[in-house]
């Protein structure tokens, strides 16, 4: 077996170098989400049950019926075609090192998800809620928060990026209100830890890698997510591949009008590992540009993450100490980024 260190603990999966196994729609559930905009309380917890399938069988699964408009998911991927071909001066003036709250340009390598590896061959941008300078959390201090770097001479990006973001801060809270349905909760439940949530958002381009592949450097190394969830959304080219419950590496291919979904560590952590935080990876081999869009959706900075009550009990106790959810990410930004390596040492 081979072993990747997340932040809630070693995992592990069979070697298979970089293959990964095609799986046929019927492992891979898709999800509609409508249900979730409307009346029906009964629909709504049809939507619960079947996400709570999917997350504690499966990992991960596609979700359709989300309510984002095609032309604001259009126009972001438009953006960050026009960002990534920006000159390299321009893009590092925009450089995440120069932000605490790790916002801003990621260079190729510049990122290394698993410690393992030697860098993650992708070039981001990263955003989240564009606060204030003097906000009181900023002003305050609390990790997560703060304004967002922006480019100086690219029309509409700003504007493009934003809508995207508070398309999916919508959809996100549909989500969080499945999962609670899905953990026999009030529906409402996690809305108390989203009045300003680490909704943290990323454009992401991939290079082709062509011939011999180095394992220890690939698009994205075997990682897992740190907030709650992530909704993702990719163009036509294939890369992902998540690790089921086997230990094997299976393909997960964009499917039009769907976003992918897969539980974050905070989300395990909440849950006791009842809904557990998902391993995957990225490898584009097309011969052709990728572009991706994750968005992690996670509660307040402040919000204390420690076992639900209903998912614990004397013969399996709380698995996780409870730590605040800011506190949690920021511990694993630190072992993923190696210029907060360099700041650290």
């Amino acid at each position: 077996m081979q072993t990747v260190k997340t932040g809630n603990g070693p995992r592990n999966f069979k070697p298979s170098g970089l293959d990964a196994r095609q799986a046929p729609f019927s492992e891979i559930p898709v999800i509609d989400f409508s249900a979730m905009y409307g009346d029906d309380a009964e629909a709504r917890r049809q939507v619960g049950d079947a996400v709570r399938q999917a997350c504690t069988q499966v990992g991960f699964f596609y979700a359709k019926g989300h309510g984002v408009p095609q032309a604001v998911i259009a126009d972001t991927f438009q953006a960050a075609h026009r960002f990534f071909d920006l000159a390299m001066e321009q893009k590092l003036a925009l450089n995440i090192s120069q932000s605490e709250n790790m916002r801003g340009y990621t260079p190729m390598l510049g990122e290394n998800t698993n410690e393992e590896n030697a860098g993650d061959m992708h070039e981001g941008f990263d955003l989240a809620l564009d606060l204030a300078a003097n906000d009181p959390d900023v002003l305050a201090g609390v990790f997560g928060y703060g304004p967002n770097q922006w480019p100086a001479d690219l029309p509409g990006f700003r504007e493009a990026l934003l809508a995207y973001h508070q398309a999916l801060l919508d959809f996100g809270r549909r989500i969080f209100a499945a999962f609670a349905l899905a953990l026999e909760l009030d529906e409402d439940h996690f809305e108390r830890y989203l009045n300003k949530p680490m909704a943290h958002m990323r454009v992401l381009a991939y290079p082709s890698q062509d011939g011999p592949i180095d394992e220890a450097q690939i698009g994205i190394g075997p990682h897992s997510d740190y907030e709650c969830f992530t909704m993702l959304c990719t163009d036509e080219v294939p890369a992902l591949q998540v690790l089921n419950s086997a230990g094997e590496w299976v393909q997960a291919p964009p499917l039009p009008g769907c976003f992918i979904v897969n539980v974050g560590d905070l989300m395990a952590r909440w849950t006791n590992n009842y809904f557990a935080s998902t391993l995957h990876r990225a490898i584009n081999t097309s011969g052709r540009q990728r572009y991706s869009i994750p968005f992690f959706y996670g509660p307040d900075s402040r919000s204390l993450i420690e076992v639900l009550p209903s998912c614990q009990n004397p013969e399996w106790p709380a698995q996780y100490p409870p730590i605040e959810a800011g506190d949690y990410i920021r511990s694993r930004f630190d072992h993923t980024y190696f210029h907060r390596q360099q700041e650290a040492g």
